[in-house]
């Protein structure tokens, strides 16, 4: 199976780590973000790869070369201005070849979400991975007048967020934008047609690299086995 990992973005909340790289080779736990994103996928049986570069992309393809390293196929496609991720899978389209399903991934995230239940929930266009919300704040519960418990920066399981990993067929295709974005251009006609599906997790590991903080709380969940064991 194929996977594009979207790795355009310039990382501006991550600055200065992203002054001389691009986000997806910021090293996280011993090795890079993209390594990680490959070596998870790579377990699920995904062999091959495109990856769309665009801020540092001189970087990124260095780097990652042909592939062999990681003991992927490899293709990379340049975005030479921002298309947004719905332009950037267009921009992919040929690299893709005939493929009939595909995983996408943004190009931040660390997770080990279990990839067949993901691939098996897509019976439509395209189906969203879902992670549970974890609140940034402490919660109060009260009531009436009266505080009766604190919760500290708890999981909402009742609110889900996009995760950022979707497996997709070809059908998608006839959808994407020349420039635009997934989340407000593709997957809201979608899911208004009926055509968007999801698999929830609630129990597994999810985090989005995008600022500073997250960054070293990652690292640390990497290099404590919390992630993959």
């Amino acid at each position: 199976m194929k996977a594009v990992i979207l790795a355009g973005g310039e990382g501006r909340r991550l600055r200065p780590l992203t002054n001389d790289k691009p986000k997806s080779l910021l090293v996280v736990g011993g090795k890079p973000i993209i390594d990680w994103q490959i070596e998870w996928m790579k377990s699920y049986g995904v062999d091959s790869f495109v990856v769309s570069a665009g801020y540092m992309k001189d970087a990124l393809i260095g780097y990652l070369g042909t592939g062999a390293r990681l003991g992927i196929e490899l293709s990379f496609v340049v975005e030479n201005e921002p298309l947004g991720t719905g332009g950037a899978i267009k921009n992919a389209v040929s690299a893709l070849g005939g493929t009939e399903k595909f995983i996408v991934a943004n190009g931040d995230i660390i997770t080990n979400l279990d990839l067949k239940e993901l691939i098996a929930s897509c019976k439509d266009v395209a189906s969203v991975s879902l992670s549970p919300l974890k609140s940034t704040f402490g919660i109060l519960d009260t009531d009436g007048d009266k505080v009766i418990g604190f919760r500290e920066k708890p999981v909402l399981k009742e609110y889900w967020l996009n995760a950022g990993i979707y497996v997709m067929s070809k059908e998608v295709f006839g959808y994407l934008p020349d420039k635009g974005s997934l989340e407000y251009d593709v997957f809201p006609q979608l899911a208004k047609k009926g055509l968007l599906d999801c698999m929830k997790y609630g129990d597994s590991y999810w985090r989005s690299v995008d600022t500073m903080k997250d960054f070293e709380e990652v690292g640390v969940d990497l290099n404590n086995n919390l992630v993959y064991e």
